[in-house]
Protein backbone atom coordinates (compact mmCIF):
# COMPACT_ATOMS: atom_id res chain seq x y z
CA UNK A 1 0.00 0.00 0.00
CA UNK A 2 1.25 3.52 -1.46
CA UNK A 3 2.07 5.97 1.75
CA UNK A 4 0.14 8.69 1.35
CA UNK A 5 3.02 10.92 2.45
CA UNK A 6 5.18 9.90 -0.52
CA UNK A 7 2.45 12.31 -2.73
CA UNK A 8 3.75 15.47 -2.76
CA UNK A 9 0.66 16.91 -3.75
CA UNK A 10 -1.05 15.33 -0.40
CA UNK A 11 1.60 16.56 1.97
CA UNK A 12 1.13 20.27 0.50
CA UNK A 13 -3.03 19.93 0.81
CA UNK A 14 -2.02 18.48 4.69
CA UNK A 15 0.47 21.45 5.26
CA UNK A 16 -2.21 24.15 4.42
CA UNK A 17 -4.72 21.92 6.62
CA UNK A 18 -2.52 22.67 9.22
CA UNK A 19 -1.47 26.21 9.14
CA UNK A 20 -5.67 27.37 8.48
CA UNK A 21 -6.17 25.15 11.34
CA UNK A 22 -3.44 26.76 13.77
CA UNK A 23 -4.21 30.49 12.41
CA UNK A 24 -7.76 29.63 13.48
CA UNK A 25 -6.50 28.45 17.11
CA UNK A 26 -4.58 32.27 17.47
CA UNK A 27 -6.25 34.35 20.06
CA UNK A 28 -8.66 36.95 18.28
CA UNK A 29 -8.69 40.70 18.93
CA UNK A 30 -11.87 41.74 20.67
CA UNK A 31 -13.35 45.67 21.61
CA UNK A 32 -15.25 45.47 24.67
CA UNK A 33 -18.16 47.29 25.70
CA UNK A 34 -17.06 47.87 29.20
CA UNK A 35 -20.23 46.23 30.29
CA UNK A 36 -19.54 43.19 32.61
CA UNK A 37 -23.16 41.62 31.70
CA UNK A 38 -22.69 42.10 27.89
CA UNK A 39 -18.77 41.25 27.25
CA UNK A 40 -19.60 38.16 29.41
CA UNK A 41 -21.75 36.51 27.44
CA UNK A 42 -19.52 37.56 24.29
CA UNK A 43 -16.53 35.20 23.34
CA UNK A 44 -13.23 36.77 24.10
CA UNK A 45 -15.47 39.30 26.46
CA UNK A 46 -16.14 41.69 23.29
CA UNK A 47 -17.16 41.97 20.04
CA UNK A 48 -14.56 40.43 17.86
CA UNK A 49 -12.21 42.61 15.27
CA UNK A 50 -11.32 41.29 12.20
CA UNK A 51 -14.98 39.91 11.80
CA UNK A 52 -18.57 40.78 10.68
CA UNK A 53 -21.03 42.24 12.53
CA UNK A 54 -24.82 42.55 12.00
CA UNK A 55 -27.25 45.78 13.72
CA UNK A 56 -30.94 46.86 12.84
CA UNK A 57 -33.55 48.55 14.75
CA UNK A 58 -36.22 46.62 16.51
CA UNK A 59 -38.79 48.38 14.55
CA UNK A 60 -39.73 49.39 11.03
CA UNK A 61 -40.00 53.37 11.91
CA UNK A 62 -37.10 56.00 11.84
CA UNK A 63 -36.67 55.96 15.54
CA UNK A 64 -35.28 52.14 15.94
CA UNK A 65 -33.46 52.59 12.81
CA UNK A 66 -31.29 55.92 14.51
CA UNK A 67 -30.92 53.89 17.42
CA UNK A 68 -29.33 51.06 15.85
CA UNK A 69 -26.51 53.19 13.52
CA UNK A 70 -26.23 55.30 16.96
CA UNK A 71 -25.06 51.71 18.22
CA UNK A 72 -22.93 51.26 15.39
CA UNK A 73 -21.43 54.39 15.79
CA UNK A 74 -20.62 54.06 19.33
CA UNK A 75 -18.90 50.76 18.34
CA UNK A 76 -16.69 52.42 15.66
CA UNK A 77 -15.96 55.56 17.52
CA UNK A 78 -13.82 53.01 19.52
CA UNK A 79 -11.69 51.87 17.36
CA UNK A 80 -8.24 52.94 15.98
CA UNK A 81 -7.90 54.31 12.30
CA UNK A 82 -10.43 55.92 10.00
CA UNK A 83 -14.03 54.56 9.52
CA UNK A 84 -15.73 54.40 6.10
CA UNK A 85 -19.39 55.10 6.31
CA UNK A 86 -21.53 53.44 3.15
CA UNK A 87 -24.80 54.49 2.55
CA UNK A 88 -26.95 54.56 -0.43
CA UNK A 89 -29.44 57.28 0.45
CA UNK A 90 -27.98 60.43 2.09
CA UNK A 91 -29.91 61.14 5.19
CA UNK A 92 -27.16 60.20 7.99
CA UNK A 93 -27.38 63.06 10.16
CA UNK A 94 -23.35 63.67 11.26
CA UNK A 95 -24.23 65.92 14.43
CA UNK A 96 -25.86 62.91 15.93
CA UNK A 97 -23.18 60.60 15.22
CA UNK A 98 -20.36 62.48 16.66
CA UNK A 99 -22.25 62.78 19.93
CA UNK A 100 -22.25 59.19 20.08
CA UNK A 101 -18.53 58.98 20.28
CA UNK A 102 -17.52 59.26 16.19
CA UNK A 103 -15.60 62.43 15.82
CA UNK A 104 -16.73 63.77 11.95
CA UNK A 105 -12.78 63.86 11.15
CA UNK A 106 -12.69 60.27 11.20
CA UNK A 107 -15.31 59.04 9.28
CA UNK A 108 -14.78 58.94 4.86
CA UNK A 109 -18.63 59.40 3.59
CA UNK A 110 -18.94 57.08 0.53
CA UNK A 111 -22.59 57.55 -1.10
CA UNK A 112 -23.42 54.39 -3.41
CA UNK A 113 -25.87 53.88 -6.51
CA UNK A 114 -27.26 50.57 -5.53
CA UNK A 115 -27.09 47.92 -2.80
CA UNK A 116 -24.31 46.20 -5.28
CA UNK A 117 -22.01 48.85 -5.75
CA UNK A 118 -22.34 49.47 -1.80
CA UNK A 119 -21.28 45.65 -0.82
CA UNK A 120 -18.44 46.55 -3.45
CA UNK A 121 -17.10 49.39 -1.47
CA UNK A 122 -18.19 47.56 1.74
CA UNK A 123 -15.76 44.78 1.16
CA UNK A 124 -13.02 47.00 -0.60
CA UNK A 125 -13.10 48.67 2.34
CA UNK A 126 -12.58 46.03 5.02
CA UNK A 127 -8.92 45.47 2.95
CA UNK A 128 -7.95 48.87 2.81
CA UNK A 129 -6.70 49.41 6.36
CA UNK A 130 -9.78 50.78 8.31
CA UNK A 131 -10.43 50.74 11.56
CA UNK A 132 -14.01 49.81 10.66
CA UNK A 133 -16.25 49.86 8.24
CA UNK A 134 -19.76 50.32 8.47
CA UNK A 135 -22.75 49.78 5.27
CA UNK A 136 -26.33 50.35 5.54
CA UNK A 137 -27.97 47.69 3.78
CA UNK A 138 -30.89 45.75 3.12
CA UNK A 139 -30.30 42.31 1.60
CA UNK A 140 -27.16 40.24 2.75
CA UNK A 141 -26.85 36.92 1.09
CA UNK A 142 -24.81 34.15 2.87
CA UNK A 143 -22.39 34.48 0.02
CA UNK A 144 -21.95 38.17 0.32
CA UNK A 145 -21.60 38.20 4.19
CA UNK A 146 -18.89 35.29 3.69
CA UNK A 147 -16.59 37.57 1.38
CA UNK A 148 -17.36 40.39 3.67
CA UNK A 149 -16.02 38.60 6.40
CA UNK A 150 -13.36 36.83 4.94
CA UNK A 151 -12.46 40.84 4.08
CA UNK A 152 -12.88 41.32 7.82
CA UNK A 153 -10.43 38.61 8.26
CA UNK A 154 -7.69 39.60 6.16
CA UNK A 155 -7.38 43.09 7.30
CA UNK A 156 -8.38 43.02 11.12
CA UNK A 157 -10.83 45.53 10.76
CA UNK A 158 -14.88 45.15 11.91
CA UNK A 159 -17.18 45.68 9.77
CA UNK A 160 -20.96 46.37 10.33
CA UNK A 161 -23.98 45.93 8.99
CA UNK A 162 -26.68 48.08 9.37
CA UNK A 163 -29.99 46.32 8.00
CA UNK A 164 -31.97 49.29 6.70
CA UNK A 165 -35.16 48.27 4.90
CA UNK A 166 -37.02 50.20 2.35
CA UNK A 167 -39.94 48.22 2.24
CA UNK A 168 -41.87 45.96 4.55
CA UNK A 169 -41.27 42.90 2.72
CA UNK A 170 -37.75 43.27 2.83
CA UNK A 171 -37.81 42.81 6.27
CA UNK A 172 -37.93 39.29 6.56
CA UNK A 173 -34.55 38.91 4.75
CA UNK A 174 -33.27 39.48 8.73
CA UNK A 175 -33.89 36.80 9.51
CA UNK A 176 -32.05 34.65 6.76
CA UNK A 177 -28.60 33.15 8.23
CA UNK A 178 -25.14 34.79 7.44
CA UNK A 179 -21.68 34.51 8.38
CA UNK A 180 -22.02 37.61 10.61
CA UNK A 181 -19.98 36.96 14.15
CA UNK A 182 -22.93 38.31 15.86
CA UNK A 183 -26.23 39.67 15.00
CA UNK A 184 -27.88 42.79 17.24
CA UNK A 185 -31.81 44.38 17.15
CA UNK A 186 -31.81 47.95 19.05
CA UNK A 187 -35.41 49.50 20.36
CA UNK A 188 -35.47 53.07 21.87
CA UNK A 189 -36.93 52.71 25.24
CA UNK A 190 -38.25 55.57 27.27
CA UNK A 191 -35.06 57.95 28.95
CA UNK A 192 -33.90 57.81 32.05
CA UNK A 193 -36.09 59.83 34.29
CA UNK A 194 -34.47 62.79 36.11
CA UNK A 195 -35.31 64.12 39.37
CA UNK A 196 -35.63 67.75 37.81
CA UNK A 197 -37.70 68.81 34.26
CA UNK A 198 -35.85 67.67 31.46
CA UNK A 199 -34.98 64.63 29.24
CA UNK A 200 -32.38 62.68 30.17
CA UNK A 201 -29.67 60.19 28.74
CA UNK A 202 -31.88 57.59 26.13
CA UNK A 203 -32.15 54.27 26.76
CA UNK A 204 -32.00 50.98 24.46
CA UNK A 205 -33.79 47.35 24.61
CA UNK A 206 -30.55 45.56 23.51
CA UNK A 207 -30.65 42.30 22.13
CA UNK A 208 -28.32 39.87 21.32
CA UNK A 209 -30.13 37.49 18.41
CA UNK A 210 -27.10 35.93 17.26
CA UNK A 211 -23.49 35.11 18.65
CA UNK A 212 -21.15 32.55 17.20
CA UNK A 213 -19.57 30.38 20.08
CA UNK A 214 -22.05 31.91 22.69
CA UNK A 215 -25.60 32.44 23.47
CA UNK A 216 -28.25 35.22 22.74
CA UNK A 217 -29.12 37.62 25.61
CA UNK A 218 -31.10 41.13 25.96
CA UNK A 219 -30.07 44.23 28.19
CA UNK A 220 -31.57 47.20 29.01
CA UNK A 221 -28.98 50.28 28.25
CA UNK A 222 -28.44 53.72 28.26
CA UNK A 223 -27.32 54.91 24.95
CA UNK A 224 -23.83 55.58 23.91
CA UNK A 225 -22.10 58.85 25.10
CA UNK A 226 -19.49 61.12 24.05
CA UNK A 227 -16.70 58.29 24.23
CA UNK A 228 -19.07 55.53 22.19
CA UNK A 229 -19.35 53.61 25.43
CA UNK A 230 -22.90 52.41 26.53
CA UNK A 231 -24.26 51.64 30.27
CA UNK A 232 -26.47 49.44 32.75
CA UNK A 233 -29.07 52.10 33.92
CA UNK A 234 -28.75 52.55 37.28
CA UNK A 235 -32.15 52.77 38.89
CA UNK A 236 -31.22 54.09 42.34
CA UNK A 237 -34.38 54.76 43.02
CA UNK A 238 -35.54 51.12 42.73
CA UNK A 239 -32.97 49.76 45.19
CA UNK A 240 -34.50 47.99 48.11
CA UNK A 241 -32.63 50.30 50.47
CA UNK A 242 -33.82 53.32 48.77
CA UNK A 243 -37.34 52.04 49.12
CA UNK A 244 -37.41 51.35 52.61
CA UNK A 245 -35.86 54.76 52.92
CA UNK A 246 -38.79 56.30 51.23
CA UNK A 247 -41.29 54.26 53.36
CA UNK A 248 -39.77 55.48 56.81
CA UNK A 249 -39.34 59.24 55.58
CA UNK A 250 -43.12 58.99 54.25
CA UNK A 251 -44.27 57.30 58.03
CA UNK A 252 -42.35 60.15 59.68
Amino acid sequence: MLDPMANPVVAELRARIQRLESGNQRERAVLPFGVPAIDGVLPGGGLALGALHEVAGGGNGALDGAAAALFAAGIAGRTVGKVLWCVTRPDLFAPAIEQAGLAPGRVIYVEAGDEKSLLACFEEGLRGGFGAVVAEIARLSMTASRRLQLAAESSGAIGIAIRRWRRQTEATDFGQPTAAETRWRVSVLPSTPLPVQGVGRARWQLELIRCRAGESADFTVEACDAKGRIALPSDVADRPLQKEIGRRRASA
